[in-house]
């Protein structure tokens, strides 16, 4: 979907209008009753990012915003009236995939002509952002160990002679045993640990188990494809004979793979080399106003320039899938889509849940009512360019250009199957303030409101807001913020990474019984 509002630009304008043919506009601040906007009078005070109807919408009639459905009229609704919760309810309908109907031919940038950025090229050919030594657990009953380890390096003065390597960092999850052997949920853990081992913003790791495991090391690493040169210890916590002795060992390990991890220089490689993940968390109205408009327009530049965007969180394209089968470049790969969505109804009905529990309570007070106008906000992210791939949560991702990946809307499990499919580098859209961070790939935050940004300066890397506020486009927003990518791709530091962000956010997706 590319958002092309009629009046957003308009510096000072009380509202902002989406589409010619929406019967409500959206509040660019928090407006009071009597005050008139597009036409009408407000009924009562609106809060900022809510939306005002200004036509009648009678009982079970749709309303639309971006020209699209988001939600259906639970009370007649008249114009000026505050529209939310109280008088718009969710209700499932049919949507027209039309596959392949917005496919275009991309124009691409001349080879000799795309942006550059500095990047770290592996032995193996692959390209990475950052340079981490890695701890990987097998189980969650490695885990207090892990950290353990990763403490000792942040000791003052044990890194200070190895000025290329950017930390290590222990990656730990919750699971691992009290389940099955085979099936859906160990293969799921062990494709993530697989993308995170093989990531290339690792220089080497450690793989750590206890020892008596359903997910024992030799399972997970399997079929791993690693650069041969890349230094890879294993160990478990019962042969080392305990904690203190293995943590002794483990650091002594790392310690061996620093000199070889800081051998590495930056050079110039193309954008196209770049893996770019899109996510979104605590987010508002003006989130598919403002910053994930100008993410999608970063996106389309980069697509352009060789390069590969990840677009995720299945249960927000719910209700705006259709913007994405349109760009499906063949058939499967819109089954493939449409396929993950049909898995999600049945998954959240089989647990008596709805695909409208998604919006959060923090998601409802920034003016978000339904799925399905948090989906069309969300799905701009992606830009306006075809969708070349979908992959399951954690697959490698292949495909150049604008892809899907299937991940739930939870921002740290999102993130992480996207990482593990090969992300470089990620941009996090927030409208309420997101603090989320993700190594061993940096992670930009993308303020959608000037308030919020002012107050988080020291979480938010770039306002997004100025589109509301400074009459700035869409498309500047979206250059500046594709050369911010670049930059931090070269080896510029994202507040999250200033601020030690990335450990805990590491979180597979966990499916299957608990046994």
């Amino acid at each position: 979907m590319a958002v092309t509002p009629v009046s957003i630009g308009r510096r000072g304008e009380p509202s902002v209008r989406l589409h010619a043919a929406d019967n409500v506009v959206v509040a660019a601040r928090a407006l009071a009753a009597g005050t008139t906007v597009d036409g009408v009078t407000l009924r009562r005070d609106v809060p900022a990012g809510h939306k005002i109807a200004v036509a009648e919408i009678p009982v079970g009639e749709p309303v639309r915003k971006y020209n699209q459905i988001i939600g259906f009229a639970s009370a007649a609704i008249v114009p000026g009236d505050h529209v939310h919760t109280h008088n718009v309810a969710f209700q499932a309908f049919e949507r027209d995939y039309a596959v392949g109907a917005d496919v275009t031919p991309v124009e691409y940038v001349p080879e000799a002509e795309r942006a550059t950025f500095q990047g770290i090229v592996r032995a193996d050919g692959k390209v990475a952002t950052r340079n981490y030594l890695g701890i990987l657990t097998s189980v969650n009953c490695s885990a207090t160990a892990a950290k353990m380890i990763a403490d000792q390096f942040r000791r003052p003065g044990l890194l200070d002679d190895y000025p290329n390597v950017d930390g290590v960092v222990a990656l730990t999850h919750g699971t691992g045993c009290g389940m099955a052997d085979d099936g859906e949920g160990i293969a799921v853990l062990r494709r993530t640990l697989a993308g995170y081992a093989e990531h290339p913003n690792f220089a080497g790791f450690l793989m750590l188990g206890l020892g008596c495991e359903v997910n024992q090391i030799r399972g997970v690493s399997q079929g791993w494809r690693l650069d041969p040169s890349r230094p890879v210890e294993t160990m478990t916590i019962q042969e080392q004979g305990g904690t203190v002795a293995t943590v002794r060992a483990a650091v002594e390990a790392l310690k061996a793979m620093l000199p070889k991890a800081n051998e590495v220089t930056r050079q110039t490689v193309p954008a196209s080399e770049l893996v770019l993940g899109l996510n979104c968390g605590g987010s508002d109205a003006y989130s598919g106003i403002t910053a994930n408009p100008a993410l999608g327009a970063a996106v389309d530049l980069l697509v352009r320039h060789g390069g590969t965007a990840v677009l995720g969180e299945t249960p927000e394209v719910y209700g705006a899938e259709h913007l994405l089968t349109r760009r499906a470049v063949s058939p499967e790969i819109a089954e493939k889509l449409v396929d993950q969505i049909h898995w999600w109804e049945a998954y959240t009905a089989k647990n008596n849940g709805s695909m409208d529990n998604n919006p959060s309570p923090g998601n409802k007070a920034g003016g978000l009512t339904t799925i399905l106008e948090k989906s069309l906000g969300a799905v701009a992210k992606g830009g306006t360019t075809n969708l070349t791939g979908v992959y399951g949560y954690a697959e490698k991702v292949t495909a150049k250009g604008f892809t899907f990946m299937d991940t739930p809307g939870y921002d740290p499990v999102s993130v992480t199957g996207i990482i593990a499919g090969g992300a470089t580098v990620m941009c996090f859209t927030t409208g309420r303030g997101s603090v989320l961070g993700t190594k061993p790939t940096p992670s930009i935050k993308l303020a959608t409101n000037t308030e919020m940004y002012e107050r988080m300066s020291g979480d938010m890397d770039v306002n997004c807001g100025v589109i509301l506020t400074d009459g700035e486009s869409v498309e500047a927003v979206g250059e500046r913020l594709f050369q911010f990518i670049l930059d931090t791709a070269s080896g510029r530091k994202t507040f999250s990474e200033e601020l030690g962000f990335g450990q805990e956010e590491f979180v597979p997706w966990q499916l299957g019984a608990v046994m």
